[in-house]
């Protein structure tokens, strides 16, 4: 994690405003009349990454933080909002528009291996991209995978093998390559290490903190895991049933979160100091469907402090501390 940001890190290079992403399901004892509701995956968010940041996305699974990331590169259609690359609003064009922003704005997904063509070689499938955006000739692609292998620490003879011939740490460095081929600016990662041995995962990430610097690369991060973004995030933003709850720089969201929600994730990390004990903070119940969920405050259901002006209104994002904002009706 970067302790101290350049001047360059305060220039937003991705703003995110107002994104939603609504999954229609169609009754299927009411389909003459078209009566349907909607999956509310990502409800109203709003971020903003800055040039060079990481920026940390954590929450439980089904919180629809992969469904933000894919949202944000058009990957699954947003219903609403806007996603500005720079001053170029994502949402607002064409396909063939499409193709040359996503030149600058590229994705690690969480399995390496299905995101790799099985019948290709790693060879073709790191020169695909270049091939697509029509980069360079024959000679200067295959100069430009040779130097993505030897990059992420893989060989000249990798590019030869098929994903079966590979561990799991180098499938992921392989899509680490395949994201960095075409020379982008962003990369979101979707929960990129979550499947590797706690060993390889501490690999990658010293990978991407390496890549960051020489590529001057910007990180939306998206993980489950507090111990990792914590070690790879400038910032960090909690979300939960499709909204940001809490959203902070990292050391500080550690040594004083404000969110209930916030709270009880912390206290869920294991404690690796035996001399020091900490409540550990339960929540009650499950997450509520995201088809039909809470009015106001959609984590009162849950909530300890829970009060009547939860039920009734949505809390405004409010910040407490300088960059430190949360979204809760303790802090009026």
């Amino acid at each position: 994690m970067n302790t101290q940001l350049s001047s360059n890190q305060t220039t937003p290079i991705l703003k995110i405003q107002g994104l939603k992403k609504f999954f229609p399901i169609k009754r299927p004892f009411n389909w003459l009349r078209g009566v349907k509701d909607n999956v509310h995956a990502v409800d109203d968010v709003s971020l903003t990454l800055n040039e060079g940041e990481t920026y940390g996305l954590v929450g439980e699974s089904g919180s629809g933080k992969s469904t933000l990331g894919k949202s944000i590169l058009r990957l699954t259609e947003p219903t609403e909002g806007q996603a500005l690359y720079k001053d170029t609003d994502i949402f607002q064009l064409s396909s063939k528009e499409m193709e040359e922003v996503r030149k600058k704005l590229q994705m690690v997904f969480q399995d390496p291996y299905s995101s790799l063509n099985p019948k290709k070689k790693i060879g073709n499938i790191l020169e695909e991209p270049l091939i697509v955006h029509s980069i360079g000739n024959k000679k200067e692609r295959l100069e430009r995978v040779m130097d993505m292998l030897d990059t992420v620490g893989l060989k000249m003879e990798h590019f030869y093998r098929y994903p079966h011939e590979f561990s799991g740490g180098q499938k992921q460095r392989v899509g680490l390559a395949r994201a960095l081929v075409s020379d982008p600016k962003v990369i979101l990662c979707d929960e990129p290490v979550s499947a590797l041995d706690v060993s390889i995962q501490a690999q990658i990430i010293n990978l991407l903190e390496e890549l960051q610097d020489e590529y001057q690369l910007s990180y939306l991060f998206i993980t489950h895991d507090f111990s990792v973004v914590r070690h790879i995030a400038d910032r960090i933003g909690v979300m939960y049933l499709g909204k940001i709850m809490e959203e902070s720089p990292t050391d500080n969201l550690f040594e004083k979160p404000l969110h209930p929600y916030t709270e009880s994730l912390l206290s869920a990390i294991p404690n690796t100091n035996p001399e020091l004990r900490k409540e550990r903070i339960v929540l009650q119940g499950d997450i509520p469907s995201p088809v039909h969920p809470p009015s106001g405050c959609v984590f009162r259901t849950r909530c300890p402090y829970a009060m009547d002006i939860c039920k009734y209104e949505i809390p405004e994002k409010k910040e407490i501390y300088p960059n430190h904002f949360v979204s809760c009706h303790l802090y009026l």
